[in-house]
């Protein structure tokens, strides 16, 4: 990647790249490097997870030069005020012998000198962190997506994008690109996957097809890749009407290749080189890049794990492909929470953000069922107010089933014995199955109360009161425990609807402006919120029906 030297040059630059190489086993699970092959990787005892590559081991200039070459050889030709000469490859004097200590011609000594002034050490008290390039944070305009960044993309920053496939991972994408690219931010849309023709397409179905600040490439070499980021993106200037660093998606990353690489696109050499000169890109020129990544059948992101650790954010598009309703979850983010999760609802016109997600509102599924009820679920700075379901069914001594979806199989395992303890319920020859509706994954413990009750009114074919919710922790006592955040809990149960909410004993007291913030949170007209306190599952269990 970056060789268009001239020819002397580009012969002196292969022979540097190009030294003895050997050949490793790098894991594919956790991406370490062993001499030799074993069926066990011993460092993250995964099973013939070892694959052969081959690395160079005499390299005398950094492999990452030829991310950046491109860009620093903009700003030696002086094309406009690109990011290649912007501040954000640093500053610095006395650097200027860099590339004489790596032996480069003199046609590359502007390239080794930007790069080094990427990394140039400052002082803290220098760093300008909100007004630097690197600081800036650039708002998509999809408020749902906004939300799980923790405010918006951060110019300089990788993020990895993971799904299952036909979810909506490149719609998601380029309503993201289309939304940047309409509010200013230039946008390059690079598709590994799909022609040029059919990226036009479906950006025309989501209304982003006549945006002249979001270009398009087709390509799967990161060489041409490089360099239509350098000529798209280096003409960005730091004039007022470019307010925001520019923005390149590639979709998907498993399908990019290096050619210095001398391996499969996809593979674990590829995949790991690619993603690092491109983080490496982010960093030194302060564009945000995002990258679409694969998944396993396990549903975790193909590759070795090494990949999660290289990228700043890496975020999961989940949901069922049958269903409308899809949720974009935060494992990773070095500038924002990993609490905040992202509605969306799929529709004819792309992906619609959906801030109230399933919109649970008392009343409107019809009179209560035995099995369902109601929890308010907290997810970082959002309460959600989501309907847990449970059944129970004749099953076989000794071989009995618990399944559970969008729940922890751990914590309904407990529920179940804390009902048979304590709770008076025989469920040792019962199959039990619950559920979460909606998409969203509840694993706080503020929702057992409610996947409690949910078990013993399948069990017992009683149901909760009308407009009833319940929130709390069960211990294996059998005692309920207070939820932390009450009052946001009870404000959105009373503006959905609810009258009543089953909570732990002394939690009026606990939180008392609990209560008053719910009744001011109320819609016109309703009763006032109604706390039911309990001290342990048998006064819970009591109030069924």
């Amino acid at each position: 990647m970056g060789l268009a030297f001239s020819k002397p040059a580009r012969a002196y630059r292969y022979c540097l790249l190009m030294g003895k190489s050997k050949q490793v086993f790098a894991c594919s699970a956790c991406g370490s490097v062993q001499t030799k092959w074993q069926g066990k990787c011993p460092d993250c005892n995964a099973w013939d997870s070892l694959v052969a590559e081959r690395i160079e081991t005499k390299v005398k200039v950094d492999p990452r030069a030829g991310a950046v070459s491109s860009w620093a050889r903009n700003a030696r030709a002086g094309l406009g005020s690109g990011l290649g000469s912007r501040s954000s490859f640093g500053s610095g004097s006395g650097l200027a012998g860099m590339a004489d200590e790596l032996g480069l011609p003199p046609s590359a000594h502007a390239e080794a000198v930007a790069m080094a002034q990427a990394s140039a050490a400052r002082p803290v008290t220098a760093v300008d962190a909100e007004g630097g390039a690197a600081g800036r944070r650039i708002a998509t305009g999809i408020t749902e997506f906004d939300r799980v960044l923790g405010g918006g993309l951060v110019a300089g920053s990788a993020v990895l994008l993971g799904g299952d496939p036909g979810i909506g991972k490149s719609t998601l994408m380029l309503q993201a690109a289309g939304a940047l690219a309409r509010r200013g931010t230039r946008v390059l849309y690079v598709s590994s996957e799909e022609s040029a023709e059919q990226v036009k397409m479906r950006a025309s179905r989501l209304g982003a097809g006549d945006l002249p600040e979001l270009f398009v490439l087709s390509d799967t070499s990161l060489t041409r890749i490089s360099e239509q980021a350098a000529r798209v993106l280096g003409e960005v200037d730091d004039g007022p009407r470019r307010a925001t660093a520019p923005v390149m998606i590639i979709d998907s990353v498993q399908m990019v290749y290096h050619p210095q690489v001398d391996a499969f696109p996809g593979s674990i050499t590829q995949l790991r080189r690619c993603t690092a000169e491109l983080v490496f890109m982010a960093k030194a020129t302060g564009a945000a890049i995002m990258l679409v990544g694969h998944v396993t059948k396990d549903g975790v992101l193909a590759g070795p794990r090494l990949l999660e650790h290289l990228v700043d954010a890496v975020l999961y598009f989940e949901g069922d492909r049958y269903h409308a309703h899809r949720v974009v979850r935060a494992v990773k983010n070095r500038f924002g929470s990993t609490l905040e999760i992202g509605l969306f609802e799929m529709t004819g016109a792309g992906l619609t953000p959906a801030p109230d997600g399933a919109l649970i509102a008392a009343g409107t599924q019809g009179p209560p069922r035995p099995g369902t009820v109601v929890c308010p679920v907290q997810t970082g700075t959002r309460t959600l107010l989501v309907e847990l379901q449970a059944l129970t069914a004749t099953g076989f001594p000794g071989a009995v089933k618990r399944k559970s979806s969008g729940l922890d199989s751990s914590r309904l395992a407990m529920l179940i014995a804390v009902l048979e303890q304590h709770g008076g319920l025989r469920l040792a020859d019962r199959d039990v199955f619950a559920s979460a509706v909606g998409g969203v994954r509840v694993a706080e413990p503020a929702a057992d109360l409610a996947l409690l009750l949910a078990i013993a009114g399948a069990h017992y074919r009683k149901a909760m009161p009308e407009r009833t919710c319940a929130v709390g922790e069960v211990g294996l006592g059998g005692e309920v425990r207070p939820v932390s955040q009450l009052e946001a809990r009870l404000g959105e149960a009373a503006r959905l609807g609810f009258e009543r909410v089953i909570v732990p004993w002394g939690s009026s007291k606990q939180a008392p402006h609990a209560l008053a913030g719910a009744k001011g949170r109320a819609k016109a007209g309703a009763r006032a919120l109604e706390l039911m306190e309990v001290r342990d599952v048998n006064q819970a269990i009591a109030l069924l029906g």
